[in-house]
Formats: structure tokens, C-alpha cells, sequence
């Protein structure tokens, strides 16, 4: 299967997918520093567009591709930013469902946060994949099911024409794990420390976590323990000299990029880069949902055609 990646960004979504066995032909991105990464990693072509502004659909119906993936910019929507669907952002929810309704792949695959659910721009842009025949399976994932050590919830809705709604729910349910992985399971001993800093969001909220639990979402912010910081009663240790922040580089593998993905940027735009990114196993987990619900039903083509073949001799 042949598929594009829109809104790419350093490509978590495309290497998952690619892990998955998805053959990814092009990809799509506005924000430079995120494309000089991409390029680096992958080999197939990465076009510096901006999705808002786009008027001609043909320059992804060219590519011919049997999907369209994506994740259209969340910072409207995320408990994160302002919570503002209409401050602009948004709308790339929407062009992003004009752009698979024009192209019209077999497939299209939109991730997002949890808190789009509650938008209006998800409701305009549902509408537009099932006017354009799609049948839509939609879920929230908690990432930290499906391979990845980190309790990072996202939104998935998945579309295939001519198929009925929820026709991918078994899959995506079925195949999460019964626990939740954490950092210690995916990594071991390897970070050289069993107590980090993740800055909170509101000082109400803890910042010290341990290895043997899932990390909370990677952000793009990463910064030092505060001077004068006050335990929280969530923290995990008092000794805060045995507490660190991850690294960039640590981060990047709670996010589950190998180690030879190749990273360059400011500490500033990197933050940033892998706060945004899709996990990799995350992407791979869905990917390999959809090859499987594509197996099965070849299967079950297969033992349709054999038994009217059987029938028809007899």
C-alpha cells in the first residue's frame, strides 16, 4: 500500500507506518526545521507546502496513493494551547478532510489529541469523509497499550470506502496490550537514573516520575528542576539531587525513534520537533491493525471464492 503523510513533521507517523510494512511515497510540511529532519531520515521526497493555502489537489492525487495519513496541527484543540478552535489552526482539520475527499485513496488515517471529540471542526470534517463515501472507525489510544512507554493519549479516526462505520473497532481493541508499558520495560537501566523532571504544567501537579511507570506526554518544553522547587505529595523521592530532566536525545526514545535517527536543530526547535511528533510505535501499532483487517479479509475473500468454486462443482 502507497501513502502520503501530510502535516509530517519529523516523521513518527511515516516511520511507524513504514515499520508496518505501508510503503510511504511522499510526505508534506511547512515548518523547515522539522523538513531538514525529515530529509534526513527518509528517501522518499518531502515537499515544504503549506496545507492551508493549497488550492490545487492534484499535487497529491499525483503521487497515486492508496492512503493519506496524517496529523493536522492539534495546538487549537490541546489541553496544551488555548483551547481555541477557531483561532485558525483548526481549520487544517478541515483541509485536511477536503484534501482525502478530492484525492479519494481507499484509505485515510487522521491523528490528533484527545480533545478534538469536543470540537466542531471534527463534526464539519467527518461530514466531508462521509459525503465522500468513507466508513469511519474512530478511537482514543492510550500509547502506553501499544508499545510505546508513555501514557500519551490520542485520537485516531481511520476511513476506507465503501466500508461500514466501526469497521476497524475490533482491531484497535483487540490487539492493545492488557498493561501498560513504562519506561524500565522499553528501556531498562539505560538512562542512568530511576527519578526524572518533567515539567508540570501548573506547579498543582508533580514533577518527579520514576522508570517503573509510563511517562507522562513528551511535551516541547523541557526544562531544569526550578530552584526552590516544592515537593509535590505525587512526587516519587525527596533527595532531589537523584532527580534529572531527559535529555533531547532521551526523550526522542520515549517517543520510540531508534537510536540512528538522525537529529539536528536548536535545543529550542528539537523540544519542540519531538514534543510534536506521532510515537513510532504508536503509528506502527495502527499500521499493523490495518494490514492485519486487510489480511482478514483477503482471507475471507479467498474462502468466499473457494466455497462457491466447490459449490459450483458439485
Amino acid at each position: 500500500m502507497k501513502a502520503i503523510d501530510l502535516f509530517a513533521g519529523c516523521g513518527g507517523l511515516s516511520l511507524g507506518f513504514q515499520k508496518a510494512g505501508i510503503d510511504i511515497v511522499g510526505a508534506f510540511e511547512y515548518w523547515k526545521p522539522a523538513i531538514e529532519i525529515y530529509k534526513a531520515n527518509f528517501k522518499h521526497p518531502v515537499f515544504a507546502t503549506d496545507l492551508s493555502q493549497i488550492e490545487d489537489y492534484s499535487i497529491f492525487s499525483d503521487l497515486q496513493p492508496d492512503m493519506i495519513a496524517g496529523g493536522p496541527p492539534c495546538q487549537d484543540f490541546s489541553s496544551a494551547g488555548k483551547r481555541n478552535e477557531n483561532n485558525g489552526r483548526g481549520d487544517l482539520t478541515v483541509n485536511y478532510a477536503e484534501i482525502v475527499s478530492y484525492v479519494r485513496p481507499e484509505w485515510f488515517v487522521m491523528e490528533n489529541v484527545e480533545r478534538i471529540l469536543k470540537t466542531q471542526k471534527l463534526k464539519d470534517a467527518k461530514k466531508i469523509f462521509i459525503k465522500a463515501g468513507y466508513g469511519l472507525s474512530e478511537i482514543v489510544l492510550d500509547a502506553s497499550y501499544c508499545g510505546v512507554p508513555q501514557a500519551r493519549k490520542r485520537y485516531i479516526l481511520i476511513g476506507k470506502l465503501r466500508e461500514p462505520n466501526n469497521f476497524m473497532d475490533y482491531y484497535l481493541t483487540k490487539n492493545q496490550s492488557k498493561t501498560q508499558m513504562n519506561i524500565y520495560d522499553y528501556l531498562g537501566n539505560s538512562l542512568n537514573t530511576e527519578y526524572y523532571y518533567r515539567h508540570p504544567r501548573s506547579y498543582a501537579r508533580r514533577g518527579v516520575f520514576s522508570i517503573y511507570e509510563p511517562s507522562p506526554t513528551i511535551r516541547g518544553v523541557n526544562w531544569p528542576v526550578p530552584k526552590g522547587y516544592t515537593k509535590h505529595k505525587g512526587d516519587l523521592i525527596d533527595d532531589l539531587s537523584k532527580v534529572r530532566p531527559l535529555t533531547t536525545k532521551e526523550r526522542t526514545y520515549i517517543q520510540t525513534f531508534p537510536e540512528n535517527f538522525q537529529w539536528f536543530g536548536s535545543k529550542t526547535e528539537l523540544e519542540q520537533i519531538v514534543g510534536n511528533a506521532v510515537p513510532v510505535n504508536l503509528a506502527k501499532f495502527v499500521g499493523d491493525c490495518i494490514q492485519e483487517y486487510i489480511n482478514d479479509c483477503k482471507t475471507k475473500e479467498a474462502k468466499r471464492i473457494e466455497a462457491s468454486l466447490e459449490f459450483d462443482y458439485a
